[in-house]
């Protein structure tokens, strides 16, 4: 069960990927938050560009490796808006990152993406755990999960790149 706090970090995620999908990015936002509670770093999805590894996820895996210890990522957590897609979750991994905690599955996703008539990702769909097996997973969050849906919606309603969403 998540507290207050948390709860608000994942609706700042929320935030970001409509700032991603009014941007014309496929809609994702993730929030990096120190052990004491404190935002380090936040991104949101900037794929609109061709690069299809400019995730929010990505982005934050990056930037905790430049400005954190090994000690401090260990302790973090990462908040997003969607759970991690295989190549995030490996970053995620790779630079020692702690605790995930996801508004919406990647299940959630591929079931409204299939509803949609999206065409399949190039890149299988597996569960973080997976990919990561150690690191402590919280989500999905239910109160969310309809926000989080009507992103998905209205992106793939729009004229963007379908295949690239993820």
């Amino acid at each position: 069960m998540l507290n207050d706090v948390e709860l608000k970090h994942l609706r700042r995620c929320v935030e970001l990927a409509t700032e991603a999908l009014e941007a014309g990015d496929a809609p994702f936002g993730s929030v990096l938050v120190a052990e004491d509670g404190k935002i380090l770093a936040e991104d949101r999805n900037r794929i609109a560009g061709g690069d299809q590894t400019r995730h929010p996820e990505f982005e934050l895996a990056r930037w905790a490796a430049a400005n954190m210890t090994l000690a401090e990522r260990a302790k973090a957590t990462v908040f997003t808006s969607g759970e991690h897609c295989p190549m995030c979750a490996a970053a995620h991994g790779w630079v020692g990152l702690g605790r995930i905690v996801y508004a919406t599955s990647s299940r959630q996703l591929q079931e409204w993406l299939e509803e949609l008539d999206v065409p399949a990702s190039p890149v299988r769909p597996l569960p973080i755990h997976e990919i990561v097996p150690g690191v402590k997973v919280e989500g999905p969050v239910q109160e969310l999960e309809d926000q989080v849906r009507d992103l998905q919606r209205r992106f793939h309603a729009g004229p963007h790149d379908t295949a690239s969403a993820r």
